[in-house]
């Protein structure tokens, strides 16, 4: 089997582009991978294009371990987000055709089932003013879709520092919620690496008494030492890696000591082939995985798939039924959480187990939207 054909599609919503790569080959099977550009999606679409000729086309989908080579290698320069993206995509959707061609889903390759549910927390629900009641309000509908975990970031657009009054809205919002969904509902605090660590160490004493289950990215993402004045303040789990972007640079975090969850976004990390070194790693430190998710229902599966075979994955992050719900449509089945117990099923089909529809995705062109997190009212996505 050969790859004779790259084809890129891209998605736009009100807040982010998702980019589609497929892998067409000679046997007629067609792999499919995912990526949401970090606000890049015309320089990365043409990183795509341009390690497509190199190292995809004419390639056999089953050396991934070449590719991965080849894109961080081959190169030369240190793997960069676009390139690890790009490589991410194409890994993807190799492993979608791995499992097309034996039959079975991909999970299967990847070491099994390990678990039958995948646990899910809910995220982009919080589209409101932060205003405490009606987040609350917000919070109560995530609980009634099923799902026993949810994130938001109180913090508006701040940077660096948050003055007096900031500071007393941002508690609020957590304790309104707190109290709306009850003790046994987790809450995940996002602080989107905004704040100096001295900041972020006072502001997680103050978040203690609302037991979170962990706060995320408290200090910007590049310095793993910036953590320690946040670890030695709290007892409170720090979660951080969404924008890391290899396995050499997640190495201070891991080996440092001060990260409890490690949140690698597969879509940015080289895929399934980096998410698996990465697994092993890290749980040689008795860390967790909570891979990040930004991404649409392509993204969401191939989470889903190594979730089901990883045994130190912790929760998975969704988006899609709280912002953007109509990206189910641009697939033939969509990965789904189960109102029951909040928690993804692995799926039976083979490989990824997704098609992209290209007529649904045709009927939503790119807004140019960016994420814009300094920037007031960032939080309702809405472009």
């Amino acid at each position: 089997m050969q790859v004779t054909e790259v084809r890129t599609t891209v998605v736009g919503t009100p807040w982010r582009d998702l980019v589609f790569v497929e892998l067409a080959t000679d046997t007629g099977l067609v792999g499919v991978g995912e990526v949401r550009p970090v606000n890049k999606t015309d320089s990365f679409v043409a990183v795509v294009g341009e390690l497509a000729d190199r190292y995809v086309l004419g390639a056999d989908p089953f050396d991934t371990e070449r590719l991965a080579w080849a894109v961080e290698r081959l190169e030369y320069g240190r793997p960069s987000e676009h390139g690890q993206s790009a490589l991410a995509a194409f890994d993807i959707a190799a492993w979608d055709l791995i499992g097309q061609s034996l039959g079975v889903p991909l999970w299967k390759l990847l070491g099994g089932r390990f678990r039958d549910r995948i646990p899910a927390y809910a995220n982009g629900w919080y589209k409101a003013d932060l205003e405490p009641d009606r987040i609350a309000e917000l919070a109560l509908t995530v609980v009634a879709r099923g799902y026993r975990a949810m994130k938001l970031d109180p913090f508006g657009a701040a940077s660096v520092r948050l003055s007096a009054e900031a500071r007393r809205r941002a508690l609020a919002v957590v304790a309104a919620v707190r109290e709306a969904v009850g003790p046994d509902v987790d809450l995940m605090i996002e602080m989107h690496g905004r704040f100096s660590p001295d900041t972020a160490a006072q502001l997680a004493v103050a978040l203690e008494p609302f037991a979170p289950r962990w706060i995320e990215e408290p200090v910007p993402p590049e310095n793993a030492v910036a953590l320690r004045t946040v670890r030695a303040a709290t007892t409170i789990s720090i979660a951080t890696g969404e924008r890391i972007h290899s396995i050499w640079d997640a190495a201070s975090f891991i080996e440092g000591g001060d990260v409890d969850i490690f949140q690698a976004d597969m879509t940015h990390f080289g895929g399934f082939t980096g998410m698996r070194r990465l697994a092993g790693w890290t749980e040689a430190h008795y860390l967790t995985l909570a891979p990040h998710n930004v991404g649409g229902p392509v993204a969401t599966a191939a989470n889903v798939h190594f979730a089901t075979a990883t045994r130190n994955v912790d929760i998975l992050e969704h988006f899609n039924d709280f912002a953007d719900p109509w990206v189910n449509e641009l697939v033939d089945v969509a990965p789904w959480v189960d109102p029951a117990d909040g928690c993804f099923a692995p799926s039976d089909r083979p490989g990824l187990g997704v098609r992209l529809d290209h007529e649904a995705c045709a009927r939503y062109p790119r807004t140019g939207a960016r994420l814009q997190l300094f920037v007031e009212g960032w939080q309702k996505r809405d472009g």
